[in-house]
């Protein structure tokens, strides 16, 4: 027996430049507030909302560990939660040159993440039911997760 994963959606998240907090017990804190965006894919598209955000830390071994947290709504007026727990990580210059907005290739660094939604009971409920991870990378002004669904 083996696992396999099946493309349920894509989104493109557009994002706030970063609040520095500091440092602070955990790490080097910020806070990216999302502004939006879209969701597409074969199970799923519509929308991104604004107002959630993206709290994210630096591990002292180099490592972001990051959780967003954001609604979607679906095409059809569903709206859906989403905590979003991702690692981050690279060589010093590839993140450096992230930081700093630059375009960086997806394949030049570790960028994963494990999504839990909260769908109303109906035509959605099946994002209650399973287990996502996704692929992520990110890009000046956006996070873009093609998530997955673990069959």
């Amino acid at each position: 027996m083996s696992l396999g994963l099946e493309l349920v959606f894509s989104a493109e998240v557009a994002v706030a430049p970063p609040l520095v907090v500091g440092p602070s017990s955990h790490g080097l804190r910020r806070i990216i507030p999302i502004l939006g965006g879209r969701v597409e894919g074969p199970r799923l598209s519509g929308e991104v909302l604004a107002g959630g955000a993206d709290w994210q830390f630096e591990r002292p071994d180099g490592v972001w560990q990051l959780e967003a947290r954001y609604t979607l709504r679906a095409q059809d007026g569903t709206l859906i939660q989403v905590i979003n727990r991702a690692l981050r990580h690279g060589p010093p210059a590839v993140m450096e040159r992230i930081f700093r907005g630059e375009k960086v290739g997806p394949e030049e660094y570790y960028f994963r993440t494990c999504a839990e939604f909260e769908a109303p009971i109906g035509p959605h409920d099946w994002l209650n039911k399973g287990i996502f991870i996704g692929m992520a990378e990110r890009r000046r002004d956006a996070a873009i997760v093609h998530f997955h669904l673990v069959t």
